[in-house]
């Protein structure tokens, strides 16, 4: 249906987004916020290449299987040529077409049979983000859109048969009723199929490995902490989930530590680098959540943006993977003066090669620990506990890259698409190590002026050092080298810039750092490698703010079950 056939009844604004057409209620009964159009062009690129990356492995695996199964049938037909001579032609017409249809039936069949997959969004909301899923990604087979508000599923009914989405009529008329029943290959139900009820009972009855999807998507109001022990369960063997946490306020801060660990298993840091310690929290409730079926992941892209974090993770069975996850955990001793952290891991893993067959061991054992005293080496500021959260990548490049050139490609298919192709670059440049700083923070704590970003990446290249910018903070860089090393090259700094000793207390650690003598001094002269590929293009790395007044926006005020509580409440209240 186009924009110009939609009749806009009393009481609704009609709301566009690339492909997709939705009615709003201007009673704010179904929730949406427009600025998250970025999340949602995001999500279309990720899932569109993950289906093409997925259909290309089974292309793959059924190349291999046919390759095999034609060998197979040349060597039988060579066991077969050695029986009496009487049957030779025979047996060999026989191996001949053995080997003959097998060699072009994979090329033919690869090309032609593509995977088709399922998606279950959750917390579906208006169904916008279902319809544009169904619309624009290619290889959807359906989309089921669900959420627990009448009201949510009302407008999610009638947003669908706007975009042509929904059920075949029947002879009679009559619409097929696909609110409570979902079951594979059933065309006639519609590419987006809307269910009224609640989320984790409707991903739990998909957790038998036949009944799995193939991409699950959280996208909550809030934290998605309730809905990650049944979505890691009902997602295939190799699947995607995607989930959105908008509570930065317990994720970022140590306000709320006794939330952030009822939610998430850790405590957060009350740093500069808490927006990165947000998705590494994250992070470690879903592989914690996933090990205790058998299942590990393996974080594909995970982001800061905004007032909220996406991460997009792939999620596999291998019981040699979940005895690893100790070894990608960690807890950390954060300073909390001038944010030195110093790493505790939960486990190692060792590696060892046995003699006789060559065969590689891991044995997986406690680390030793602590990393550190009850004080900072740094500055001796008292340490705080942050964690446990994982302490591996989260970006997978190859995945970023293929996700970076799709965008590329279809420039033109996303609103937001200049800001994707500059935050998807810095992810795809972004090092593994753990957390960023701001030369600004680091120079406040030395009561210093403070370099430029260019200097202080020149002084840790030419100390040896590698350096990127992160994608969580502007004017941020990433680098395995150690506090100590930033230490030195801003204490070489002040030899040609002096501090006025006169106005630091001498209670301040400020004083600490500044008594030590660097280790080697800094070059700040230009490095040939801090200028990359894409510093020679102009991109939008960070996000201006979009409109005035913007953010996670309001909460739908509902109707049905929300309602229904606020009665009880008053009712209980009365008597």
């Amino acid at each position: 249906m186009s924009l110009l056939e939609v009749t806009v009844p009393d009481g609704f604004t009609l709301h566009s987004e690339n492909t997709a057409h939705i009615l709003l209620p201007n009673d704010n009964g179904a929730f949406l916020n427009p600025v998250q159009e970025f999340n949602r062009d995001l999500s279309v690129a990720c899932i569109t290449t993950w289906g093409d990356l997925m259909n290309q492995a089974k292309q793959k695996k059924r190349q291999v299987t046919q390759e095999k199964r034609a060998k197979k049938g040349e060597q039988i037909g060579k066991a077969k040529k050695q029986r009496t001579l009487a049957a030779v032609e025979i047996e060999q017409d026989a191996s001949q077409n053995a080997q003959t249809e097998p060699s072009t039936s994979p090329t033919e069949d690869t090309g032609s049979m593509e995977h088709k997959f399922i998606i279950l969004e959750a917390l579906s909301a208006t169904g916008l983000r279902s319809i544009r899923y169904a619309k624009e990604i290619p290889l959807v087979k359906y989309v089921i859109a669900n959420d627990l508000s009448p009201t949510a599923a009302q407008a999610m009914r009638r947003n669908v048969e706007i975009n042509g989405l929904g059920a075949e009529k029947s002879s009679e008329g009559e619409e097929a009723n696909v609110a409570h029943t979902i079951r594979k290959g059933a065309g006639s139900q519609g590419k987006v199929r809307v269910n009224e009820g609640d989320a984790c009972a409707l991903m739990y009855n998909h957790r038998a490995p036949g009944a799995r999807v193939d991409v699950v998507d959280l996208d909550p109001y809030g934290t998605a902490a309730p809905f990650i022990d049944a979505a890691v369960q009902c997602v295939t063997d190799g699947g995607l989930l995607c989930v959105t946490c908008t509570d930065l306020a317990v994720l970022a801060s140590t306000n709320y530590s006794e939330k952030c660990f009822s939610n998430y298993g850790g405590v957060s840091v009350k740093t500069e680098y808490c927006h990165e310690s947000a998705l590494r929290l994250v992070l470690h409730t879903i592989s914690t959540s996933a090990a205790r079926y058998g299942r590990y992941i393996q974080p594909l892209l995970s982001l800061s943006i905004d007032f909220y974090v996406r991460l997009f993770i792939r999620v596999s069975t291998s019981p040699i993977e979940v005895k690893r996850l100790a070894s990608k955990t960690s807890t950390y001793y954060v300073c909390s003066h001038c944010q030195s952290f110093y790493e505790q891991p939960l486990g190692k893993t060792v590696t060892t090669t046995h003699e006789g067959n060559g065969l590689t061991i891991h044995n997986f054992k406690v680390h030793s620990g602590p990393p550190v005293a009850d004080r900072c080496v740094e500055c001796n500021s008292v340490l705080h506990v942050a964690g446990p959260m994982w302490n591996g990548p989260i970006h997978e490049k190859d995945f970023v890259s293929k996700v970076l050139g799709h965008v590329e490609h279809h420039e033109g298919k996303y609103g937001t698409a200049p800001r994707m192709k500059g935050m998807l670059t810095v992810a795809k440049e972004e090092l593994d190590t753990a957390f960023y700083f701001t030369p600004s923070k680091v120079a406040s704590f030395f009561h210093c002026v403070c370099p430029s970003l260019p200097q202080i990446t020149n002084a840790l290249l030419h100390a040896g050092h590698m350096v990127s910018r992160s994608h969580a903070c502007p004017g941020s860089l990433k680098t395995p080298a150690g506090r100590d090393v930033i230490h030195d090259i801003f204490r070489s700094w002040i030899k040609t810039n002096p501090v006025k000793m006169e106005k630091i207390s001498e209670a301040s650690p400020a004083q600490v750092l500044l008594a030590k003598e660097p280790k080697f001094e800094a070059n700040f002269k230009h490095h040939p490698d801090s200028i990359t590929q894409s510093a020679k293009f102009k991109l939008v790395r960070y996000q201006q703010n979009p409109t005035p007044n913007w953010g996670p926006a309001t909460k739908a005020t509902g109707s049905g079950a929300s309602k229904k509580r606020k009665r009880r409440q008053a009712d209980a209240e009365e008597e």
